[in-house]
């Protein structure tokens, strides 16, 4: 694990990371969200969500925190934060670039994000995010990489993203879509002077989308550290959501669907940090229970029934509304 401040860590908490995506901004796909923020989504109400959610997390063992260029101000949150406690040096900071959030601050826009994966957008957001977070970043994604994208490809940007792990900064990449598996091992094969780029991966995996699991494997062998992300399936896993064999298991650990669900993430050995998407304190307690979630093989077995093939799952990921 390139984080020594995680890989040091026994706070058994301290491998779950809060994201940003859902209060950095106030239109998400998450379901529940109606419920879950204040009807005032003004900048100020997230930016005041945000900060309590941080505060609470670092007060249970969270240390890391995971941003992005396109979660609206999540950056500015997390900078905000980060400068009224400076002596919080052990918390470790990654965001991504690759997408631009459009969405102007409302729920309804037509597009809430564009995505590129150019050199000059590589430039841009790096110097947005250099404004911001400046020398607290430790973690630079490349947001999203398809089997098809620009970025494993590109040269004159592999040069420049070799440029910024030389200053410090590590480089990763974070997957998405049914082909997760091909764009892991695309990126494992790029190299610059003979020296493997990415040190991160970051991919969507859960009860429900699995189908990264050997590549994410075959990361971590690797050296690179695995992130996961969207282990509650947008809130499709959490709650009143949640499929009846996820409730029923819940039932009998006696915690909740969502720390389930998270903690059959954590079974495996190739994850680094799970992140959590909590969008209130409540959901973030919760959440941060899965470290104390004993799942025994009947458990898993019947948990393992709830995959779907990966087409199907994106392709109902690709309907949620943004609310």
């Amino acid at each position: 694990m390139p984080f020594a401040r995680l890989a040091a860590a026994t706070t058994p908490t301290c491998h779950i990371g809060l994201g940003l995506a859902a209060v950095g901004r106030p239109g998400y796909i998450n379901l529940g969200r109606d419920h879950d923020l204040p009807p005032d989504r003004s900048v100020e109400a997230l930016r005041e969500r945000t900060h309590e959610l941080l505060d609470a997390a670092y007060a249970q063992g969270v240390r890391y925190i995971d941003a992005a260029r396109s979660y609206g101000r999540s950056e500015e949150f997390l900078a905000d934060w980060l400068a009224a406690r400076p002596a919080l040096d052990d918390v470790v900071v990654g965001s991504k670039w690759g997408y631009t959030y459009t969405a102007g601050w409302s729920t309804d826009a037509e597009h809430h994000e564009v995505k590129d994966h150019g050199l000059a957008t590589y430039e841009r957001q790096r110097a947005e995010t250099d404004t911001l977070l400046g020398d607290r970043l430790d973690l630079y994604q490349i947001h999203s990489v398809t089997p098809d994208s620009p970025a494993l490809t590109d040269s004159k940007l592999h040069a420049r993203l070799a440029e910024a792990a030389a200053e410090g900064v590590t480089v990763g990449f974070s997957t998405s879509g049914p082909v997760q598996a091909d764009a892991i091992r695309a990126a494992l094969a790029v190299t610059v002077d003979g020296e493997p780029l990415f040190r991160t991966v970051q991919s969507t995996y859960n009860a429900l989308e699995t189908s990264a699991g050997a590549a994410l494997a075959e990361a971590h062998d690797a050296g690179l550290t695995v992130i996961v992300k969207e282990g509650m399936a947008n809130g499709r896993l959490a709650g009143p959501h949640a499929p009846e064999p996820l409730q029923a298991v819940a039932r009998e650990t006696g915690l909740s669907c969502d720390a389930v669900a998270l903690a059959l993430v954590l079974r495996r050995p190739w994850a680094g940090v799970v992140l959590s998407g909590a969008a209130t304190v409540a959901q973030l307690a919760s959440n941060l229970h899965a470290p104390a979630v004993d799942l025994d093989e009947d458990q898993v077995a019947r948990l393992a029934a709830l995959v779907e093939e990966p087409g199907a799952y994106w392709a109902r990921r690709g309907q949620l509304p943004w609310h």
